[in-house]
């Protein structure tokens, strides 16, 4: 069966091998599974003829960023690095876009995040830093992959460039993907792949089709059959735990929480709005602003930065949360005092119950087919719909 990620790295391998080659741009959070599909594609392209290059961890200075690519390149490179910020960058991008393998083939270059370079406009020159970078990317033979967790930014940037990129959202996991991360479990292993199915679409909606909220809870479940006791098998109370204070998911979400709004303006009144959305989903501008005692000018304004790093959605001039399980982490976790095991309790039954599957039994004359959990139903997917 072909699944969304089959068909996405299908999807990716056409654009490279198209003629001209396409730039496809992966958009999605953190945990949609970015970076894990650029590391097949640098196996399946060759890692003689791909470097993969985390943008993230090495956008210090454009001098640094340069030695680190040239560093660890499988290309020959020709240049030493210049003096100078402006200088050094302009060496990086002809590096990117001149480089070839040796056989004399037009290299691949995987840029995973490549929206950390806007750290260079701090640099003298640099103020354009990424419109240079996708202006010289989009003139060059070679070809490239890029990725960001930030959708809103990207499409902004790219809205009126080349055609020759192409940027894809990240799926969520099917249910065959989810069961496949499940692994083997005693329900799999047995008679009843129904409840096998069952709790594949189960974690699947509770995870919101992240893999890595999948696989925090997969990890969860797979603990708690190794220990026994009442909870082995149920993903409400693996959700609850990873949840914890000192949780995995918890921890997660913490990251993602922070990381968007240390990129974006207005810390403080970004956290209260995000308060307020914990509260109740699906308020219009004036109402937050009302909640927020705010104008609603400076308010709007608030709410844009929140949508420019894909905190929250606009659909219909109403506002929620673009990951419904950073909602939960706010709920719990953003309060004078760390969750009880009964707040835990309260709130991630509130969160999973309007989302879990209905358990029907399966037809033995009609193949199962996996049906659409209900929270597709219960309010926007996350596309970024700004009004």
């Amino acid at each position: 069966m072909l699944t969304p990620r089959s068909s996405l790295t299908r999807r990716v391998v056409a654009a490279l091998d198209a003629s001209p080659a396409r730039i496809p741009v992966l958009v999605g959070g953190c945990g949609t599974g970015k970076t894990a599909l650029t590391q097949l594609l640098r196996d399946r392209i060759g890692r003689g003829a791909t470097e993969y290059v985390d943008v993230e961890r090495t956008a210090t200075t454009p001098e640094r960023f340069f030695r680190a690519v040239a560093g660890a390149s499988p290309f020959p490179v020709t240049s030493e690095c210049p003096a100078g910020a402006r200088p050094a960058f302009d060496a990086a991008l002809a590096f990117l876009t001149r480089a070839r393998t040796a056989a004399g083939e037009p290299a691949a270059f995987i840029l995973d995040e490549f929206l950390e370079l806007r750290t260079f406009e701090s640099f003298p020159g640099l103020r354009r830093v990424l419109y240079d970078l996708v202006d010289g990317l989009a003139a060059s033979g070679n070809r490239f992959v890029l990725t960001s967790r930030y959708t809103a930014r990207t499409a902004r940037l790219l809205r009126d460039r080349t055609a020759r990129f192409e940027v894809i959202p990240m799926p969520p996991l099917s249910v065959e993907d989810t069961l496949d991360m499940l692994g083997p479990t005693p329900a799999a292993s047995g008679t009843d792949a129904h409840d096998a199915d069952f709790l594949a679409r189960t974690v699947q909606a509770l995870a919101d089709g992240r893999p890595l909220y999948v696989r925090a809870l997969a990890d969860e479940l797979a603990a708690a059959r190794d220990h026994g006791g009442p909870e082995a098998g149920d993903p409400i109370s693996a959700l609850a735990s990873v949840l914890a204070p000192d949780g995995r998911l918890a921890k997660l979400c913490a990251f993602s929480y922070e990381l968007r709004l240390h990129r974006a303006r207005g810390y403080g009144a970004l956290k209260a709005i995000l308060e307020i959305l914990a509260e109740e989903e699906g308020l219009t501008l004036t109402e937050i602003s009302l909640r927020l005692q705010r104008t609603p000018g400076s308010t709007k304004d608030y709410l844009s930065w929140l949508e420019d790093v894909d905190l929250v959605s606009a659909r219909q001039k109403r506002y929620t949360f673009a990951d419904p399980l950073l909602r939960v982490w706010v709920r719990l976790h953003c309060r004078p005092s760390p969750p009880t095991e009964d707040d835990l309790a309260r709130e991630v039954h509130r969160y999973a119950l309007p989302r879990l599957p209905e358990h029907t039994a399966a037809k033995p004359d009609k193949p199962q087919q996996p049906t659409e959990p209900a929270y597709a139903m219960a309010g926007p997917s996350g596309i970024i719909e700004i009004d």
